[in-house]
């Protein structure tokens, strides 16, 4: 069981054929947790316009969600770009589950965190020009191939791996699209006079201290299967929950350059 604080959630895509909504949900069962952020992109509206892709195990996860909150855990909704028609619900309740344009966030040591999606962003840096390159149709080829390849490391009794984000990292210009998402998003915490930022969008999971600002991005359900945990003692931390759930990195160590040793969570 994995006793956390506060856990960050974004980019689920509920919905949509790539959502790993079978990790999110053997994650969700082992978290005792007080408060989770769902910070945008949870349903996939966007890709439900061409095809609604539902499976049983997508909606396990609204379900224990639904069932967290009723339990006590406080949850609150900031909705993203492809679940963008729920920001008009701002301010409102879905049940238990709050739903606010962005929120923030102050942790144990006492930290003012800045809560957004991110795609506000996309304005201030040409982040989408990597998209252009590949194109939607690569991209969904892309996403493609990770699912048959998932498949095939099952069948060889292989762990997650991704394909499409190993081949995105790839791509010239990707990332210096990451760091001036990241620059736009530390110089919007630092206006606001926040400690940090946390978001999610870019499917690019991350912990950074830059210029005095805590960078957080908690990743996606698509590829990297990720999420940020704010630990008993206030730390941050990022999950990797696949087969097994490991801390890949984890603050303050992260302010030194640091990547924590892999824990495994039972």
């Amino acid at each position: 069981m994995l006793n956390c604080r506060t856990l960050f959630l974004s980019d689920i895509h509920l919905g949509c054929k790539n959502c790993q909504a079978g990790y999110l949900l053997s994650f969700l069962k082992k978290c005792q947790v007080d408060k989770i952020y769902l910070l945008g992109d949870i349903v996939d509206l966007w890709a439900m316009q061409r095809q609604v892709f539902w499976k049983v195990q997508q909606n396990q996860v609204v379900r224990q969600l639904l069932k967290m909150a009723e339990q006590g855990t406080e949850i609150i909704y900031v909705p993203g770009n492809h679940d963008e028609a729920f920001r008009l619900y701002a301010g409102k309740n879905f049940g238990a589950i709050q739903v606010e344009l962005r929120s923030q966030h102050i942790t144990l040591s006492g930290q003012r965190l800045l809560l957004v999606h991110g795609d506000e962003f996309d304005k201030h840096v040409q982040l989408a020009h990597w998209h252009r390159r590949l194109g939607d149709h690569l991209y969904d080829l892309l996403l493609f191939l990770n699912r048959w390849n998932q498949r095939l490391r099952r069948l060889l009794g292989r762990p997650y791996f991704s394909l499409s984000a190993l081949i995105k990292s790839k791509v010239p210009g990707a990332r210096q699209a990451i760091a001036r998402y990241r620059d736009a998003a530390i110089a919007r915490a630092k206006r606001g006079g926040y400690d940090g930022i946390v978001c999610g969008h870019i499917h690019h999971p991350e912990i950074t201290l830059q210029d005095g600002i805590l960078y957080c991005n908690d990743g996606d359900w698509i590829d990297s299967c990720t999420a940020l945990v704010e630990t008993p003692d206030g730390s941050l931390a990022l999950y990797h929950c696949a087969e097994h759930c490991q801390q890949i990195a984890v603050w303050p160590e992260a302010e030194a350059g640091r990547v924590s040793s892999l824990t495994k969570v039972a």
